[in-house]
């Protein structure tokens, strides 16, 4: 038996083209569907299977299928709502912005979105300033309406060029040990609860080696106090967003972490606080503050609080630096300085950290100078030695 296929020449209204093939090798043909086809190049049919059509995907739905209850509702508008500061700030400036310049900020265009960065370059920022800016604001963005960043990268990958000084990174100064014991003792001189709660986050935020918000957020029951160490559990960090970690903070002679957080924590107990956030807002006299002076974060100490007590104790423990910018970062950089001195190896840092595998901050950001500057390619030249080498 043998079918037929057409083919249009230009000579020939019409010429078949004969194929012989055996007989019932030909599939029986389904008629064709009366809906529209839903089909893609990944359907696969089976012979004598009518082809699928809208009306036939999927269950159907009632009203009950697609109400979530008033409770579910305010979790969710509860959630949505709790974003870090930073990525509050950049939203709050966006929006700002897109309002003076009659644009829509959510969600928004990618015309909107480069014009935006430009405004920022044109405001010679720092580069690292307007990338995590731009980053805050593209992932603020509802899933799958998030602005193509091309143009924008290229009009900074220009910026960088044009303004060498925006991409200069100034690091915040390192508390290494010999700065943090004096700040600590600093705080501690006069017993007020105020110094005992900033010596004990001093050691903890050096030796946890956290972010300072991870440190403030951070309950009493996250931690149990042995006695010569700290175990920490850490629900989520930066790098881990969905890995729970028990972490062991071993204390030492100088850092005396242990009898710090503990007097903390007595402090604590004494006004009837055993749970709850760790870190909190203190009056004057050593009384924890009243809820009537509580932030959006309740009773949890807020970042840049830590930020200020840091700067506090530093100077008045009488320390200068090289310049470089006092903040409570330094707690975090000062023990990665102290480990990258110790010539601790790269997974022992990016450990100790919390930082992603194969990362590069911790070389870049604390072996890399560490090694600069004990390495002196010139020691290698012989001193030279006659009777006179400087002008009298």
């Amino acid at each position: 038996m043998s079918s037929s296929k057409a083919v249009m020449t230009p000579d020939d209204d019409e010429v078949v083209d004969a194929e012989l093939v055996d007989d019932g090798e030909l599939a029986p043909t389904a008629p064709m569907p009366a809906g529209r086809p839903l089909v893609d190049q990944h359907t696969v049919l089976r012979p004598g299977q009518a082809l699928p059509t809208e009306a036939d995907q999927g269950p159907r739905y009632t009203d009950r299928d697609l109400y979530v209850s008033e409770k579910t509702a305010a979790a969710l508008k509860e959630s949505s709502g709790d974003e870090s500061p930073p990525r509050k700030t950049a939203m709050r400036l966006f929006e700002a912005w897109c309002a003076k310049h009659g644009r829509v900020a959510k969600p928004c265009t990618t015309a909107t979105f480069t014009e935006y960065g430009q405004h920022l370059m044109d405001r010679n920022l720092k580069v690292s300033t307007i990338r995590n800016y731009m980053s805050l604001i593209r992932t603020s963005m509802p899933a799958g309406k998030q602005p193509d960043n091309s143009l924008y990268l290229q009009l900074l990958a220009a910026y960088r060029r044009k303004n060498k000084r925006a991409s200069r990174r100034k690091q915040a100064f390192p508390i290494t040990m010999p700065y943090l014991v004096p700040m600590m003792l600093k705080a501690e001189e006069d017993g007020r609860a105020i110094g005992i709660r900033d010596a004990a986050m001093f050691a903890f935020g050096y030796r946890f080696l956290g972010r300072s918000i991870e440190d403030v957020d951070l309950d009493i029951e996250d931690i149990k106090v042995l006695d010569d160490r700290i175990v920490v559990w850490l629900v989520a960090d930066k790098t881990h967003k969905t890995e729970e970690q028990t972490i062991t903070l071993h204390d030492r002679p100088d850092l005396n972490l242990v009898p710090r957080m503990r007097r903390w924590l007595a402090h604590l107990a004494a006004q009837g606080v055993t749970t709850g956030p760790l870190f909190r807002h203190l009056l004057k006299n050593g009384k924890l503050a009243p809820r009537t002076r509580a932030t959006n974060r309740e009773d949890y100490l807020r970042g840049h609080v830590v930020n200020e007590r840091v700067k506090h104790w530093f100077a008045a423990a009488g320390l200068v630096t090289n310049g470089q910018p006092v903040t409570s970062h330094g707690l975090r950089a000062g023990g990665a300085t102290d480990l990258a001195q110790a010539e601790a190896t790269d997974q022992e840092l990016e450990e100790a950290g919390r930082w992603a595998k194969g990362s590069p901050i911790p070389r870049r950001d604390y072996v890399r100078p560490v090694k600069d500057a004990k390495h002196d390619p010139f020691s290698k030249i012989p001193v030279y030695a006659p009777e006179r080498t400087a002008p009298s």
